[in-house]
């Protein structure tokens, strides 16, 4: 999943971002809220986590933006201010989630992991999908409970998919779920990943291309 850090200083940026790559997102940082707006429409993201305290746009300004927009995308806001006042006000602009500086890495990690599994209407941290079964914590993925070898990238597309079984996910949208601005795939990789999931898969789940729209998953027929 894809993650838009917004933070300008620097250390903490850095830090959260190589600790989110590190949990298995594909996790982005920029350091004020124009560049922020700049990356939500240029690109897909599935969370934001935006410091309150940026220069010119505060991060509540850039929060209420997004609402006026209506722009349904989580986002969590870090803070320092520990005042109620604050934490309520944050809120009542539509962030989905706080978190106090300073805060420990795997709290924030599983914040953002819940945050987006509740955009997704996911209460459990398994999802199931015929005889697929997702363990959204562990990154773990059986098949009438064997274990399956996957990489990062195998899961992170299989957890996009399964998240919107039954429609239609673009072929840019798997890929923006996968790779950061550091990183690009060639053309034909989300092609070469789907043909692995879908031999590793068996007959666990049909992952089918509808011709120039991407792939959609569904559970395998009896």
């Amino acid at each position: 999943m894809r993650v838009l850090v917004v933070e300008d200083d620097p250390l903490v940026g850095d830090a959260v971002r190589r600790a989110l790559a590190a949990a298995g997102f594909a996790a982005d940082l920029v350091a004020s809220a124009e560049a922020a707006a700049s990356a939500l429409h240029a690109e897909s993201f599935d969370l934001a986590i935006v410091d309150i305290g940026l220069p010119r746009v505060s991060g509540l300004q850039f929060l209420q933006a997004l609402r006026q927009r209506g722009t349904g995308l989580p986002v969590l806001i870090l803070t320092a201010r520990d005042g109620l006042e604050d934490r309520v006000h944050a809120l009542d602009l539509g962030a989905d989630d706080y978190l106090t500086k300073p805060f420990e890495i795997p709290e924030l990690v599983a914040r953002c992991r819940a945050l987006i599994r509740r955009a997704h209407a996911v209460t459990s941290t398994r999802l199931a999908l015929g005889s697929l079964n997702l363990d959204l914590a562990h990154r773990e993925v059986t098949v009438d409970g064997a274990l399956l070898d996957l990489t990062h990238r195998e899961w992170t597309i299989l957890e996009c998919l399964v998240f919107n079984a039954g429609r239609i996910v673009s072929k840019e949208r798997l890929k923006e779920s996968v790779v950061n601005w550091s990183e690009d795939l060639t053309p034909n990789a989300i092609e070469v990943y789907v043909s692995r999931l879908r031999t590793k898969l068996g007959g666990a789940a049909d992952i089918r291309a509808v011709r120039g729209m991407g792939y959609r998953i569904d559970a395998r027929e009896k």
